[in-house]
């Protein structure tokens, strides 16, 4: 089947240059006009998608070529943007910037080229007026698969301003497509990993998407700019979806050897069915404002898997959701909310008993630090014998990683590929049976893997991977056989 959804790619030269003030404000701007309008990020980032949801109404969806792979890219985006009118796609630093040592790979470029879809450049034109006109030759040149189809000019100070750098663009061949005037920031705070999710603020977000959609209303030719997305044409290929992803995905590759770790087993075998579970099993999934970095495809898997996904509040819910057999707790900011967290103790209680009884628990990152003994000195859920900490240091990449020990989501030997986001540290940082060995920056294990639980810093997309989800709730349902 293939994807006919007009579509355009925001990029930029270089981060902070404006990409996700237009991105955001585009897909606001559209969707004011009635189009359901779908949104994507490039790469792996939790947190601007927060705020395209608040713009469309829909989920924000991630394109990342290194964790799911370039095969994917293309039926990912077809999935998400099924049905709409328009689809948003913002870029990731800079266009042509991509993992480290991999040339192009997961650049927006190289998502670019997969989605056959133009580039609107983003410029912030704040110091300079002729040579802007060198920066997007340069860039509409350097690969010509990448189709630069206009710019939008950022931080223009003048009507004077904006006049020498359209003079200095009209030999180009690049289509002025917007100017947005210098104006103060749009209120959209940062932290130490970025953006505040739109979960901790959402009334100032949704105050924050309203002004970006005015600005890229009264700056940017919207008629063009739609114009220049149907123009995209048709994207050949399947669209993903979950069922079939676990009906027919192929066999991990083979197990790898892993110095000190677990000997390899044979690989996973993907069954060629949905499994059989029983009714009402259910998957809690971590929400709420200290927890905020998911994928949606990893609760679509686990539905499609044949479990009841249920999302709880760690900083409101007293308990699990009743009939609990299977948790997950992913990513965001739990040392913001370290006090409510350890404050909420009938609930660390109930994930450390969930946890003592076997059931699966996958936690990464954010979700880590919660299962620790203390973060901040604060008490935790304590399934975890290490203690966290805040730290300077800002640990951030992809990684190619190997499973050491089997667990809940994978079999020993295992490869996956993650992505590494935080300033913190646990210590230990790796338990007897440690999760993953990773390569790069330096060889090292980490993570914890212990009765049914799996904690890592480590964050996977499971769409690369469907047979996780797959064996998390088939663990989830011999938990349950054996607790009954």
């Amino acid at each position: 089947m293939s994807s006919s959804v007009p579509r355009l790619v925001i990029a930029a030269p270089s981060s902070g240059s404006g990409k996700t003030t237009v991105a955001t404000g585009l897909m606001a701007a559209f969707a004011s006009r009635g189009l359901a309008v779908s949104p994507h990020k490039v790469g792996p980032d939790y947190i601007d998608p927060g705020y395209h949801a608040l713009a469309t109404g829909r989920v924000g969806r991630n394109l990342d070529a290194y964790l799911c792979g370039a095969e994917l890219v293309a039926p990912l985006f077809a999935h998400g943007a099924r049905g709409c009118d328009l689809a948003v796609v913002e870029g990731v630093m800079g266009l042509f910037d991509g993992a480290a040592g991999e040339g192009e790979l997961a650049s927006t470029a190289h998502v670019a080229k997969l989605l056959r879809a133009p580039v609107v450049l983003v410029v912030d034109a704040s110091s300079q007026s002729r040579s802007v006109a060198a920066l997007v030759h340069g860039f509409a040149s350097w690969d010509p698969e990448v189709r630069i189809g206009g710019v939008i000019l950022n931080k223009v100070g003048s009507e004077r301003h904006e006049g020498m750098l359209r003079e200095a663009l009209d030999a180009s061949g690049v289509p002025v497509l917007g100017v947005l005037r210098r104006v103060e920031q749009v209120g959209t705070p940062s932290r130490h990993l970025g953006l505040v999710p739109v979960a901790e603020r959402r009334g100032e977000a949704v105050a924050a998407v309203a002004a970006m959609a005015s600005q890229v209303r009264a700056g940017c030719d919207l008629e063009a700019l739609f114009a220049l997305a149907r123009g995209a044409g048709a994207l050949p290929g399947d669209t993903w979806d979950a069922a079939e992803a676990l009906a027919f995905s192929p066999p991990p590759p083979l197990p790898v050897p892993v110095p000190g770790g677990a000997a390899p087993r044979p690989p996973y075998r993907a069954e060629r069915a949905r499994p059989q579970t029983p009714d009402g099993l259910k998957v809690a999934v971590a929400g709420g404002a200290a927890f905020t970095f998911s994928y949606a495809e990893h609760a679509e898997l686990l539905a499609a898997a044949g479990a009841e996904v249920v999302t709880f509040d760690p900083l409101r819910d007293e308990e699990l959701p009743e009939g609990t057999r299977g948790l997950v707790i992913g990513g965001g900011f739990p040392e913001v909310y370290g006090p409510e967290l350890s404050a909420n103790e009938p609930l660390r209680k109930a994930v450390a008993s969930l946890a003592e009884s076997g059931a699966p628990v996958a936690a990464e990152c954010a979700g880590l630090l919660y299962l620790s003994r203390a973060l901040d000195g604060l008490p935790m859920c304590g399934v975890i014998d290490a203690k966290a900490r805040m730290d300077e240091r800002l640990t951030l990449g992809y990684r190619d990683a190997v499973a050491v020990s089997d667990s809940v989501l994978a079999e020993a030997g295992s490869r996956m590929r993650g992505h590494e986001f935080h300033r913190t540290v646990v210590e230990p940082g790796a338990g007897v049976a440690p999760a993953w060995g990773l390569r790069a920056p330096v060889r090292r294990v980490e993570g914890f893997v212990q009765q049914g639980v799996h904690a890592s810093y480590l964050h996977t997309h499971w769409a690369s991977a469907p047979g996780v989800a797959r064996r998390f709730v088939e663990r989830c349902v011999g938990s349950w056989a054996t607790a009954g």
